[in-house]
């Protein structure tokens, strides 16, 4: 039987676990880790062009890292960890109109691009590699599916610990979810260390602005929810484990 305090525990706990885990896969698939304001493109022709060829180069798909950076800085972009969109004009001639109607064009990062070198000069393969920025690139990509795999394995762990009707294996979901939990501030962390990082070797429009975004937000709420998750999962074993003993040697005497 288990008290309780200790049904609530884990109750309230695997609440939490759940939240974390929707917010976290929330912000993996959304692109607004990163924002980006630019002052307004003027209306003539020239521009117009100039434009347009890059709104061609940020949606290849061989698309290099300084080409979609670019992109991102000039017009208004969003970055997040799988995908890159920027803010262009419906109509391709759009400097004729006087009303502009602006969309948002969206590309993801292929496999390759994330698994990519990265280079000292952005797109410069004759400048050599960046070591630093290529780990966290990788990294950022990496470590939040393995904070989710870990969240789904320690709730494989709780089904089985509910059919056996043991409150022991709690302590080793309690401790996945700890290790998921760091995972996520480590995704954060590397993402905002890679795009400081990039800002410091690119030449950034003037005028540009940019701030994070609601999807990193939402993968930092959901890094304590895990953590908080594991702290219950984990007195609950304990307490319980301990409760247990006592129990035992009071019957025993």
């Amino acid at each position: 039987m288990v008290d309780n305090r200790y049904a609530t525990a884990l109750v309230i706990g695997s609440v939490l676990s759940l939240l974390a885990t929707v917010y976290l896969s929330v912000a993996m698939g959304t692109q607004n880790w990163y924002l980006y304001h630019s002052q307004p493109a003027s209306n003539d022709v020239n521009n117009g062009s100039d434009l347009q060829g890059l709104r061609q180069d940020f949606e290849g798909e061989d698309v290099d890292e300084r080409s979609y950076s670019v992109a991102l800085f000039r017009l208004n972009g969003t970055l997040g960890l799988w995908w890159r969109c920027i803010l262009v004009p419906r109509s391709s001639h759009w400097f004729k109109e006087p009303d502009v109607i602006m969309v948002t064009k969206c590309q993801a990062f292929t496999l390759a691009q994330q698994w990519e070198s990265k280079f000292k000069s952005p797109g410069n393969i004759n400048s050599g590699e960046d070591l630093l920025r290529t780990y966290l690139c990788k990294c950022q990509f990496l470590l939040p599916l393995v904070s989710v795999g870990l969240v789904f394995l320690a709730a494989l762990i709780g089904v089985c610990a509910c059919l056996c009707r043991s409150v022991t294996p709690t302590l080793f979901v309690g401790i996945l979810h700890l290790l998921a939990g760091l995972c996520t501030v480590a995704t954060v962390c590397c993402f905002l260390a890679g795009v400081h990082l990039l800002h410091e070797i690119s030449e950034l429009p003037e005028g540009m602005d940019y701030s994070p975004g609601w999807s990193l937000y939402l993968a930092l709420i959901s890094s304590p929810l895990q953590i908080m998750a594991a702290a219950l999962f984990i007195w609950a074993a304990r307490s319980h484990r301990q409760h247990y003993t006592r129990m035992t040697a009071y019957r025993v005497a």
